[in-house]
């Protein structure tokens, strides 16, 4: 691809579909940054200041979230956008020419309408390898009619359906160097698939459930997980990916009061995750199976303490539990995390859908009683 102040010129292919022609190139973030726009939807006001009902524009507004999530993940070692940015120009700024398939367009400033990949553009504006190249696959319509472009850009939004984050915490399994994902992933299978784990058969390892006694998703437990172990997720698999070949590579381990915070962290990074980590896990659940054994075993419509409610405050508290032992990177033994529960008051008939509501409401209230029964400060 070529580059300079009056045009931008790559390679590019002609493609002939029933909407159309489309012309399919690769062209630089930064340029693509330059001539692009969102024509964002608005409502327009009327010279009389009263609203009209009529909108303007196909565009949603861009979310400063997600163009922060995704400037992270561009300088991840991996990143990568295999799907076309698509956007319309006027054929006024467009020259292609069929022998060579060379299109060139003016470098102006807001000359094309993105379609779709307004976020991913945005995100790019955050790319710091300026010395690199980040090109993006752009599918390009010359002279498009409005009614055809918001076709399009409907088309794409309403058929786009999203992946179960339990598959995609699944698929760290194939991963080749180490992340807390990958520890999520394989604490949440060791678990689940050991007899006489008191998770045993409980983890909906790809989101669905085979029996009736899986009632925690794989995506539940490992962002339950997760938190304890580490504040940036893919900037701590980046680093393993990127050092994957040196064996001495090691992320520095954290102190007080983020130790407080992420009290499996120093585990984590210690290369014990599978291991220790799951024991201390396994140890908190078996406190919890005895203490309750029929609330946590059996599954019942308007039960909520072996299903999402429950576990997730089960695991907020199990921050209180682990810490009040004041043995971060020990593990805590079964008839240690006993002790937390043996003076509880609450009974097997109190983990209901009524007392508990689903939900975060529910979660808080059941939160809060677990760390009060327990004198826990």
């Amino acid at each position: 691809m070529e580059n300079n102040r009056q045009k931008i010129t790559f390679k590019c292919l002609e493609v002939l579909q029933p909407i159309g022609v489309m012309y399919v190139g690769a062209m630089d973030c930064s340029d693509l940054e330059t001539i692009t726009y969102a024509d964002v939807r608005r409502l327009e006001i009327g010279k009389d200041n009263r609203e009209i009902e009529d909108y303007i524009g196909i565009q949603r507004h861009l979310d400063p979230r997600r163009e922060k999530e995704i400037g992270k993940y561009v300088n991840l070692v991996d990143a990568t956008f295999p799907n076309s940015i698509i956007i319309s120009v006027s054929s006024e700024f467009v020259k292609y020419d069929k022998e060579t398939s060379i299109m060139e367009i003016d470098f102006k400033d807001d000359i094309a309408k993105v379609l779709d990949g307004q976020h991913r553009i945005a995100g790019l504006r955050h790319y710091e390898k300026a010395a690199s190249t980040f090109q993006l696959v752009v599918s390009i319509y010359l002279d498009m009619e409005l009614e055809d472009q918001a076709i399009v850009f409907s088309t794409i939004n309403k058929e786009q359906k999203s992946v179960s984050n339990s598959l995609v915490a699944d698929l760290f399994a194939f991963a080749e160097s180490r992340s807390p994902q990958k520890t999520g992933h394989n604490i949440a299978r060791a678990l689940s698939k050991k007899e006489g784990s008191p998770l045993y058969n409980k983890i909906k390892i790809l989101g669905k459930a085979e029996t009736l006694s899986q009632t925690i998703t794989q995506d539940t437990f490992v962002k339950s997980l997760l938190v304890y172990i580490t504040n940036d997720k893919q900037s701590d698999r980046d680093f393993y990916k990127r050092n994957k070949n040196d064996k001495k590579a090691k992320l520095p381990y954290v102190h007080e009061k983020e130790l407080k915070r992420h009290f499996l962290r120093n585990l984590f990074i210690d290369d014990f995750d599978d291991i220790q980590i799951a024991q201390i896990i396994w140890n908190y659940f078996y406190a919890v199976q005895q203490k309750w054994p029929n609330a946590w075993n059996e599954t019942k419509n308007d039960s909520i303490l072996n299903k999402s409610t429950g576990f997730i405050a089960l695991m907020k508290f199990f921050k209180d539990a682990y810490l009040s032992f004041d043995k971060i990177g020990k593990v805590i033994t079964k008839d240690e995390f006993k002790t937390i529960f043996d003076n509880m008051e609450l009974t097997e008939e109190d983990f209901n859908t009524t007392k508990y509501v689903p939900g975060g409401m529910g979660i808080s209230n059941l939160y809060k009683d677990l760390k009060t029964q327990s004198g826990i400060i």
